[in-house]
């Protein structure tokens, strides 16, 4: 593994730290750090902070207005925005979408539709899971018929994230149900704001609104808005996911909340004795801290990868899996060593202003509740470790 890092990539590590310091609004820090939700609006005032310096669509390239970071600067970028508790602007519309149509998308496809995501008009959101399909997405149901120019599309897409605040959304659909299942499945992108879409939204365990449940009934597409060749979205699922899961780490993120455990550890409990004098606790949440070190160079080694022209390979798996546990561990300690002050929940906090627990508690037993969706989204623990089973193993 080659992470030599030179002067260069420093200096952007360093130009970052400051940029943050400097630009990143207080209180947008605070309400990311905290596990609390930002408004769209919010969102969009940083994507044109972000937009000023050039840094808003971090994973595309320069020819259609990223910086033009390479694996190293993205990594970068992921760490320091995580751990300045900037605010993740809707990744996927830009990072997730964005990449899919720069490799995928027709010139006119491209040359209509990102420079809507890279202004922040459009806010897309993704439809793959289903009631009957989740981890197991060849199972889908929603199906596409083709009608002269348009697709005729009917099915009900779950748990679909910022639903409730975008325009747009991009589905897997089925066209065909001949051969296998997975060839029978395309990427579609649909306009939400017309009859026939319908968003309900879904209240997490945490009493987040972040997820919803989208109908969407006798609908006409444009068969222009086929990505792709049509029963060719399996390649392009995989392309996304790689991505995606790649990003599911969340080292800045977890380093963000180690840093806030630790400082919770060395202060007093009850008994007037910094809590880290309970050698078990403190035992624990070492042990997490090394968790994520470990996972840290586990990125690496796939970063390495990346740098040598490597496509993501399974072992974003483990990324993946072991991002989302650290999570869990990390918003599961902050609790315990909140003690009753980890209690607190939003809707019992006064709305005076009046403080009566530190911000990074506030949201502590919300946060808690919440992260229990990081080892299912995305792909679930257990479909991950399948995958590192067969692929890595080869058991």
């Amino acid at each position: 593994m080659d992470l030599s890092i030179d002067d260069k990539v420093q200096a952007l590590r360093a130009e970052m730290q400051d940029f943050f310091a400097r630009k990143l609004p207080p209180e947008f820090a605070r309400k990311t750090l905290a596990g609390e939700k930002l408004t769209k609006e919010e969102h969009t005032q940083w994507h044109h902070i972000l937009a000023e310096k050039g840094w808003h669509v971090p994973l595309w390239p320069k020819e259609h207005g990223g910086p033009g970071w390479g694996p190293m600067e993205r990594f970068l970028w992921e760490e320091e925005s995580g751990l300045a508790g900037a605010p993740r602007l809707n990744h996927v519309s830009q990072d997730l979408l964005g990449p899919v149509l720069i490799a995928f998308g027709t010139p006119e496809q491209k040359a209509e539709l990102l420079p809507r995501i890279f202004s922040s008009e459009d806010w897309w959101c993704q439809g793959f899971s289903e009631p009957q399909a989740g981890s197991d997405l060849a199972n889908l149901q929603m199906r596409a018929i083709r009608d002269g120019d348009d697709y005729i599309v009917t099915g009900t897409k779950l748990w679909t994230s910022y639903a409730h605040v975008s325009n747009k959304i991009f589905c897997l659909v089925r066209t065909s149900t001949d051969g296998p299942k997975q060839a029978g499945i395309s990427f579609l992108l649909v306009d939400m704001e017309q009859p026939g879409v319908t968003v309900s939204p879904i209240y997490t365990l945490g009493g987040m609104l972040s997820v919803n449940e989208v109908q969407i009934t006798d609908v006409r597409v444009p068969v222009t808005n086929l990505v792709g060749r049509e029963g060719g979205a399996w390649d392009i699922t995989k392309f996304l996911l790689g991505n995606e899961r790649l990003m599911g780490a969340w080292i800045g993120v977890n380093m963000a909340l180690a840093r806030q455990l630790r400082y919770r550890l060395e202060q007093p409990g009850p008994d007037g004795q910094p809590r880290s004098a309970d050698a078990v606790l403190a035992r624990r949440v070492a042990e997490a801290e090394t968790d994520l070190l470990a996972l840290r160079y586990t990125t690496y080694r796939v970063l390495a990868d990346e740098m040598s022209g490597k496509a993501p390979g399974p072992e974003v798996s483990v990324i993946k899996c072991r991002g989302g546990e650290i999570m869990q561990t990390l918003t599961e300690l902050l609790m315990e060593v909140a003690g009753s002050e980890g209690m607190a929940y939003p809707a019992s906090l006064p709305h005076d202003g009046a403080a009566i627990v530190p911000f990074e508690l506030e949201h502590a037993a919300q946060n808690f509740f919440d992260k229990r969706k990081v080892t299912i989204y995305g792909g679930a623990a257990e479909i991950q470790r399948n995958i590192i089973a067969r692929r890595l193993l080869n058991v």
